[in-house]
């Protein structure tokens, strides 16, 4: 029995929710590469006399070992070399004002405004962002050898090493991790079909979710890169497509009565052997799925939705016109360039950020100007991480930075106590490397651990002020956490008044659109539409489900009103389930919803959005729009479950 007290003493949810590690495996190759990447440079400076050159290429090595993070090898490429020009730029730009006092404060503020604004454009924008602000503290901050051009290109040296290393196995593994992703869709959809009917459904289709995003995203983004279609390509895109009846199907087949009984095993194992033969490339003739006699317009549909796949994942070269995007045909690179060009000069969001980042930057330069602050670089570098706009809660971030550097400050001791510098720091530095994807893999918390006792060695190899400043090192990490949180966090409304209601209105009433799309057509008329617009819906209740996770680690007021609305994201996600089921039975011959029943809906889960918007209560439903075991009861009464776990805000 927990003594009296207890309870307040520990620690709130939103911090250990920041604290838990995730549920991830250990990438072993990037820990292989990781070590290799950052020790052999090392070794080489060692042998030659240049440990301060070997340390510069250690660095540019870091930089392309956070950023790899793709699958393809196209987009690996992609992901690790443009970011390190970004990098180049910015060590080149922190040497040229190394030692210039108010000067340099002025050049990395404006560096800062336009890291930010670069940050909001994409994924590898971002990265790139990062890079160009923390190679330009790092130069600014730390003497570096000349001429000017060396250490940019040092650090770029270090890029291509990993980008080598990433790249050897390539002519051997040509198109397998394409296969292998979309192939983990397939066993996803198999374990949604396990699922089936059970309380572990929700989490099984969330988890698909995230599977069809990142296949889509992957196939999509080479697709644009290349010029024409790709056969093997073309292919992948129609086994992915190929599967997404069968993940209506499973909608379906989890709301069947329960008269049917559970799902028949053969149904999963059917779609794990297409994935099977998703991932070794086989083709030929395509076997009969070995399925049970339908009983209903659930099984129906999953019947024909697996032969469908069956034929279309062994089909060596289907129609490359035939193939349809679910998400849409990528725009040319030009549109691309414009639209990213207008997000990055015309969006407010872009500015804000972008001003918040320099205002925080030029805060810590001014300080470490007026303060004696050892190794002032520590306190922009920690701002600059802190303020990572992808990385999460600007709040929770703080914190974990916080906590990471603690114990990364205590790896660091005893190796700056006890390591002399030479040869030991090669195996050492093996070491400390191999930790970074291990522990990034779990966490922002995690990776700052990490992270910091190998830049704290880099760094003491180019300035050779040894053991002493690590215990400053702890109190420049609470100065920049401090900064950021004042004047990163506190002072802009938007950061801890969050957009959460927002997006939740907006799901709701693109869930309304997609109620009317979905039954104001015939049977098997208008598909294309309403599968781009489906799957689309899909994605953004993914992303907003990330956001409310994110929010969930806020402090009040942000964490409360995660908290209390987190019930009705999970009913609108049940909403949309049960209408893309309603319409699969309906394509297999279930009966026809009328027009008043459609209404009806579409105008409960409008009232429902207005609700959330404005706080005012819910108007009554309307009682006789459905008659019992009408075609849209199901659906009514998921949209029901929602308007009863609403309520106004706290």
């Amino acid at each position: 029995m927990p003594r009296p007290g207890a309870a307040r003493l520990a620690p709130p949810s939103w911090l250990t929710e920041s604290l838990r590690p995730l549920d991830a495996p250990v990438p072993w190759a990037a820990v292989a590469r990781a070590s290799v990447a950052l020790a052999a440079p090392l070794a080489v400076g060692t042998a030659t006399g240049r440990p301060s050159y070997g340390a510069l290429v250690s660095m540019g090595a870091l930089s392309a070992v956070i950023g790899d993070t793709a699958d393809a090898y196209r987009m690996r490429v992609f992901n690790i070399a443009v970011p390190q020009l970004f990098g180049a730029l910015g060590v080149l730009l922190g040497t040229l004002v190394y030692g210039t006092g108010w000067t340099a404060v002025a050049v990395l503020t404006v560096v800062a405004l336009v890291s930010g604004m670069i940050s909001s454009i994409g994924a590898v924008a971002s990265v790139s962002g990062l890079l160009l602000l923390l190679n330009a503290v790092v130069g600014a901050g730390l003497p570096m050898p000349s001429p000017w051009w060396l250490p940019p290109g040092l650090l770029l040296l270090g890029g291509l090493e990993v980008l080598a290393l990433t790249l050897l196995a390539w002519p051997l593994r040509l198109g397998v991790p394409e296969r292998a992703v979309v192939a983990g869709t397939y066993r996803s959809v198999a374990d949604l079909l396990t699922a089936a009917g059970t309380p572990g459904y929700d989490e099984r289709r969330r988890e698909l979710t995230q599977s069809l995003n990142h296949s889509y995203d992957l196939l999509l983004a080479r697709r644009a890169r290349r010029h024409g279609r790709s056969p093997t390509l073309v292919r992948l895109l129609a086994q992915l497509n190929a599967v997404i009846p069968v993940v209506e199907g499973a909608a379906a087949a989890h709301l069947r009565p329960p008269e049917y009984g559970p799902l028949p095993a053969a149904y999963p194992a059917a779609v794990r052997a297409l994935a099977d033969a998703v991932e070794q490339g086989r083709t030929g003739p395509a076997p009969v799925p070995d399925l049970p006699v339908p009983a209903g317009p659930s099984t129906r549909a999953l019947v024909e939705a697996i032969g469908h796949a069956a034929t279309v994942v062994h089909e060596a070269a289907p129609d490359p016109y035939a193939v349809e995007d679910r998400l849409g045909r990528p725009a040319g690179l030009e549109v691309r360039i414009r639209r990213a060009a207008r997000a990055l000069l015309l969006s407010g969001a872009s500015w804000r950020y972008g001003l918040r980042l320099a205002l925080c930057i030029g805060i810590a330069q001014v300080l470490v100007s007026v303060i004696a602050v050892p190794r002032s670089y520590w306190v922009a570098l920690t701002v600059t991480f802190v303020m990572k706009p992808d990385f999460g809660s600007v709040f929770s971030r703080a914190v974990l930075r916080a906590l990471g550097t603690a114990v990364g400050l205590l790896i660091a001791v005893p190796v700056l106590a006890e390591v002399p510098h030479g040869w030991w720091d090669v195996p050492v530095m093996a070491v400390l490397a191999a930790l970074i994807p291990a522990l990034s893999a779990k966490g922002y918390g995690f990776q700052t651990a990490a992270i910091t006792p190998v830049i704290l060695l880099l760094s003491d190899l180019l300035n050779h002020q040894g053991f002493h400043l690590v215990p400053p090192r702890l109190y420049d990490s609470l100065l920049g956490c401090g900064i950021s949180l004042l004047a990163g966090y506190l002072l802009w409304p938007e950061s801890w008044h969050a957009r959460i209601g927002d997006r939740l209105v907006e799901a709701v009433q693109d869930t309304a659109a997609y109620v009317s799309l979905a039954f104001t057509t015939g049977p098997g008329r208008d598909e294309p539409a309403r599968a781009r617009y489906r799957r689309r819906l899909y994605r953004d209740l993914s992303t907003v489900r990330s956001e409310f996770q994110r929010a969930l680690t806020e402090p009040p007021p942000v964490g409360a009103r995660a908290q209390a609305w987190w019930p009705v994201v999970i009913a609108v996600e049940r909403i949309v389930d049960a209408t893309t089921a309603t319409r699969v039975r309906i394509e297999h011959g279930a009966p026809v919803p009328t027009a008043a029943e459609v209404g009806a809906v579409t105008r409960e889960l409008t009232d429902l959005a207005e609700a959330l918007r404005t706080g005012r209560p819910l108007p009554e439903a309307e009682p006789d729009a459905f008659a019992p075991g009408g075609a849209l009861a199901r659906l009514h009464h998921e949209v029901h479950a929602a308007r009863s776990v609403a309520g106004p805000p706290p």
